[in-house]
Parts: structure tokens; C-alpha cells; sequence
């Protein structure tokens, strides 16, 4: 197997994270860019986990997100998403065979809200535990709709 070499180990990886913004293509040639939000540099040890990167990402952009990275060789139109740690070494992977010896590649990151497709509540909410009838309560609130997924999985990074 081909890999970093043992001082490429001691290197920290460097991701450019953008969030907030959206990918739309250019009005010249259509090729597909990323317009708006942010985009900061975040520096983290090779051997992080994909947890780990995760909370940073999160305390990163104030929310919770789902990873979606550039490989080195292509464009916008196939990122590959990151869910777990073996995705993450393949990732590293990728960038540390696209790099020259002199200098290494930051891994390009978006930054997406996570998918709503099933909302997990931790605990309820003080209204609800403290009364005895929660259908009333319970009843007008839509789960599925984008704002009430994404105040409550953003709450959950404080």
C-alpha cells in the first residue's frame, strides 16, 4: 500500500469548510461554483476521528451539519459524502495521493444543514413533560418542516 510518508504523518490536515452559501452555476460556462456564505480554514490532527471532526465542524459553523467534501480530481457536481471514520481515511487518503512531496492539498468541505428525514427528540420540552394531556400539545407541531429540524438539532451543540 502507498501511503503518507512518516513525516507527512506528523502534518495536520487542513480543511476549507464553507457553509451558509450555495452551489450554483456560472453564468459564463455553467461549470458549477460555491456563491455566499462562509468559508474558514479549519487545522486538525491526522489521526481525528470522524466524531471528533464532526463537533468541530459543528462549534465551527453553530450548528450541527452533514460532510460533504471535493475529491482532489473532480468538480462540484460529484462530492462524496462523509459519514463515518472509514470515509474519512478514504478521503485522506485521496488528498494525500494527489499531493506533491513539497507541499500538501486542503480537503475542500461543505457544509450542510443534516438531513431532516427523521428528527430524534432527546428529551421533551419542559411544557410537555409537565403536562398531563400532551395530544393538544403535541398535535400543531410540524416536525418535518425545515425550520423546527434545524432549531433542534442546532440546539444540540451548545
Amino acid at each position: 500500500m502507498v501511503g503518507p510518508s512518516i513525516n507527512s504523518r506528523n502534518v495536520p490536515l487542513k480543511f476549507l469548510c464553507s457553509y451558509g452559501g450555495k452551489i450554483i452555476p456560472r453564468h459564463t460556462d455553467g461549470k458549477l461554483r460555491y456563491y455566499g456564505g462562509e468559508t474558514r480554514v479549519l487545522s486538525v490532527h491526522r489521526c481525528i476521528s470522524f466524531a471528533e471532526l464532526m463537533v468541530k465542524l459543528g462549534e465551527m459553523c453553530g450548528a450541527s451539519v452533514s460532510l460533504r467534501c471535493q475529491l482532489p480530481s473532480e468538480d462540484l457536481d460529484a462530492l462524496v459524502s462523509i459519514t463515518c471514520d472509514e470515509d474519512l481515511a478514504n478521503l485522506i487518503e485521496e488528498y494525500d495521493h494527489a499531493a506533491t512531496p513539497s507541499s500538501s492539498l486542503k480537503i475542500r468541505a461543505f457544509l450542510l444543514p443534516p438531513k431532516s428525514t427523521k428528527l430524534k427528540l432527546v428529551s421533551p420540552p419542559p411544557s410537555i413533560s409537565s403536562t398531563s394531556s400532551t395530544n393538544t400539545t403535541i398535535s400543531n407541531h410540524d416536525a418535518t418542516s425545515p425550520e423546527s429540524s434545524f432549531c433542534s438539532t442546532s440546539a444540540s451543540i451548545g
